[in-house]
């Protein structure tokens, strides 16, 4: 179990760090090819959109054909997106090609190996393996725009041919050292269990992909006008929002790896509530900033909540699916790009009427959000005790 709870961390490693990766190098394409910066935007969005809109399929396809089928497939596509990348560089539809297939691969990972982790884990230790899961996706994000600085100083196709090389070879040893995971037994032993996404969100657990939306939606508005909030309040430069973001990431990772995988079954809707209020006080705290530091502890307040909920909301999604965890992970997983393609550009138009705006709503969302998690408790169509 060891060395696939490893080899799980790595996989949902190196998806994030390839999301990561590009972020300081797609810019300078653009720029030196002399294309149109509004392809940036695109370039990112279509990987999440991508993301949405096949991931609840490659969820219910890893629970019928197994998880590491899906995942070494998903390896293969992944590290096609990065060697497309790179050979093409000098042409525009061919990158958008490349971060279609990306995106659409980068689903197959994740889907596989949060059904993966339902397979082999009680729901009492669900929590702890899904903070390994989190961390390793915070790390990937702490990582993934530093290396692609760093690389992409010396090579602009450089990142990605490091990253095809480390997913090549994750392919190697998880084909050699992988085994299938064995399904739960609640998970055969139902009558009738949900098909597709469709009849699972006739049940309560729809409340949690509504809120998991809510938090990624707030987490990609924080991200998209973030630098351009201070720039305006403290005039902050690229390196000094890097090293916040970084610490920010390592905060992202200890909430995870440190504090998720303690929480005990059954108490993570107080945990989820308590991630929400400590959201919105982030939240009113970027709109105090006054410099480096506050700057900085906002973030960081933020960052605290923002995983909290976005790794419990998910453990807990896996536990209401009725053994269907692979679709489960396809929805909270399409749910969390809905939120990447809708949060930059609408707290970016509200930056561009009133700087503090878009944080004011978002505080406001943050509390209205815990409402969900009380129309969740008190429903009673729940999948896990049919």
């Amino acid at each position: 179990m060891k060395k696939a709870i490893l080899l799980l961390m790595s996989v949902q490693f190196l998806v994030y760090l390839g999301f990561g990766i590009i972020i300081p190098v797609l810019p300078e394409v653009i720029v030196q090819k002399g294309w149109d910066e509004m392809h940036v935007g695109g370039l990112l969005t279509v990987y999440s959109l991508a993301s949405f809109f096949t991931a609840p399929l490659w969820g219910m396809l890893s629970d019928k054909v197994g998880r590491k089928q899906l995942i070494l497939t998903g390896l293969v596509g992944f590290c096609l997106s990065f060697i497309i990348f790179s050979l093409f560089i000098d042409n525009l539809a061919i990158l958008y090609v490349s971060r279609v297939v990306g995106g659409l691969f980068s689903g197959a990972l994740y889907t596989a190996v949060t059904g993966f982790i339902g397979d082999m884990s009680s729901e009492e230790d669900r929590n702890k393996y899904m903070g390994f899961m989190g961390m390793s996706i915070g790390l990937g994000f702490i990582f993934g725009p530093a290396i692609g600085g760093v690389l992409g100083h010396y090579s602009l196709q450089l990142p990605f041919i490091a990253s095809a090389s480390l997913i090549a070879l994750l392919f190697i040893y998880a084909s050699l050292v992988l085994k299938e995971p064995e399904k739960h037994k609640e998970a055969n032993k139902r009558a009738i269990v949900p098909r597709g996404a469709g009849t699972m969100l006739q049940y309560r657990v729809r409340y949690l992909f509504m809120f998991s939306f809510l938090v990624t939606f707030m987490l990609a508005g924080v991200e998209a006008t973030f630098q351009l909030f201070q720039i305006d309040r403290i005039h902050i430069t690229p390196l000094q929002i890097g090293y916040l973001f970084m610490f920010s990431g390592f905060v992202d990772a200890a909430i995870q790896g440190g504090v998720v995988r303690r929480i005990k079954n059954g108490t993570e809707t107080s945990w989820l509530i308590g991630a929400q209020i400590t959201t919105a006080i982030g939240m009113i705290l970027f709109t105090l900033t006054s410099n480096l530091f506050f700057a900085g502890l906002a973030l960081c307040v933020f960052t605290a909540g923002n995983a909290l909920a976005r790794t419990c909301v998910v453990s807990l999604s896996s536990k209401e699916s009725g053994g269907q965890y692979g679709t489960a992970a396809g929805l909270s997983y399409s749910m969390d790009n809905l939120g990447r393609i809708l949060g930059p550009l609408f707290f970016t138009w509200l930056f561009t009427v009133e700087s503090n705006l878009g944080y004011y709503i978002s505080a406001a969302i943050a509390v209205v959000s815990i409402v969900l998690i009380f129309i969740y408790k008190n429903s009673k169509k729940s999948l896990r005790f049919e």
